[in-house]
């Protein structure tokens, strides 16, 4: 696809667009943050990192079982109630969270609630909200600005949450972020419709929920992509939850592990722009892959040469180019496949796969350092998966299904 087929800017429907990434800023922000309360709140409390680990795995996992759920229900009822939901539900778990009387509260409030609540607010839900209301030669380019958006939020909350809790400590930084939530369910008022509105309803064929998922687990590239999109979560989320802790291991100043995310963020923002835009003109499939590759070679070369407060902000400058320019083109891949009736589900499916990878980043993260003293057992096998990962991509096709008989359900 060339960009001579990109309509004029004024066929964006910036208002859809600009709330949907406040959104998506808001909860992605907090949770890319967790890894600067671990220290403090072991510090603390005397639990140990397998403990805080388990609850970012949790949180990882929750957030990839709720977002099919929450994106069919979007598709179903309307993305604002699902966003509002998101709201109260991520600021009560915060709350939760807060309370260093029990490790309950902590499993229970930051792994379960705070999963749901980015599951419910998450770029799965808002970039669906998009695809309904952009042409498909549109939306790769749209959802790189959801996405950098939501890199956005990194870049800001990374260097935020390390003030509050210098100033104010972990537990009253995380009840400030609490009620920084309530704001979504206003953030999302422009985000209402479901699946039958918007302005590329008509584009889409009437299928049922089963034949939809039928057909999607039946489709190769589609079942590559999950694949895929594993090795991506599993990678992003070790970093987010232990790389904080690995610096200060690893004898290099912790003003540098708040550099290095705020890094992160800030090219992930100019990542997930130029892969909205790539996406548009290349093969999304080989553009995936060579990410992977450029990955595990970012994070070979951060092992193998020395490791300084300098190598920490190239290293993280090129892993944020690399971050969250998954996003665009997996999501685009899918609705390319599929259609838009149900990206919410679809795409929540994809992203499944990608919390189950999550949820053994940060679990393994916790428990092999434990066992180990080191992170160098995780890092060593997120290089191999990366490669893998490269290696499924490759043949992925970048067309839509092709479709014989499609009954349309009886409402």
């Amino acid at each position: 696809m060339h960009s001579s087929t990109t309509p004029a800017k004024s066929d964006y429907p910036w208002l859809i667009i600009a709330s949907g990434c406040l959104i998506a800023a808001m909860t992605f922000g907090p949770r890319s943050a967790m890894g600067f309360f671990q220290l403090p709140m072991l510090a603390d409390t005397g639990w140990s990192r397998s403990d805080f680990g388990l609850a970012m795995a949790l949180q990882n996992l929750i957030w990839g079982v709720g977002q099919p759920f929450f994106g069919a229900i979007a598709d179903k009822f309307g993305t604002w109630r699902v966003l509002a939901l998101s709201g109260f539900i991520y600021a009560a778990g915060l709350l939760l969270m807060a309370s260093p009387e029990s490790l309950w509260y902590l499993h229970l409030g930051g792994g379960v609630m705070v999963g749901l609540g980015i599951a419910s607010g998450s770029f799965g839900i808002v970039l669906a909200a998009f695809a309904r209301n952009v042409t498909a030669e549109q939306r790769s380019f749209t959802f790189g600005l959801g996405t950098a958006a939501g890199s956005a939020g990194m870049f800001i909350f990374a260097p935020y949450s390390q003030a509050l809790i210098n100033h104010f400590g972990w537990s009253d930084s995380l009840l400030i972020l609490s009620a920084m939530m309530l704001v979504i369910p206003i953030l999302a008022i422009p985000l209402r419709g479901n699946s039958s509105s918007g302005t590329q309803k008509q584009t889409d064929v009437a299928q049922s929920i089963g034949a939809a998922l039928r057909e999607a687990f039946s489709h190769q590239s589609y079942i590559l992509l999950a694949v895929g999109f594993f090795v991506c979560g599993f990678q992003v989320a070790f970093i987010t939850a232990h790389f904080p802790a690995y610096i200060g291991d690893i004898g290099i100043e912790a003003k540098f592990a708040v550099l290095g995310l705020a890094l992160i963020g800030f090219f992930n923002i100019i990542g997930s722009l130029a892969s909205g835009i790539i996406g548009q003109k290349y093969s999304k499939p080989i553009f995936l892959a060579l990410i992977y590759i450029g990955r595990s070679i970012a994070v070979t070369a951060f092992l193998l040469l020395p490791q300084t407060g300098t190598s920490v902000v190239i290293f993280a400058s090129v892993m944020g180019l690399l971050w969250l320019s998954t996003v665009p083109p997996t999501n685009a891949l899918v609705a390319i496949m599929f259609g838009t009736r149900y990206l919410g589900m679809l795409g929540g499916i994809v992203f499944f796969s990608h919390q189950i990878g999550s949820f053994l980043g940060v679990w393994l993260g916790g428990y092999l350092y434990d066992i180990y003293g080191s992170y160098d057992p995780v890092w060593w096998l997120g290089v191999i998966l990366g490669l893998f990962a490269a290696l499924i991509h490759w043949p992925i096709k970048e067309t839509a299904i092709e479709r014989e008989n499609i009954v349309i359900p009886a409402e």
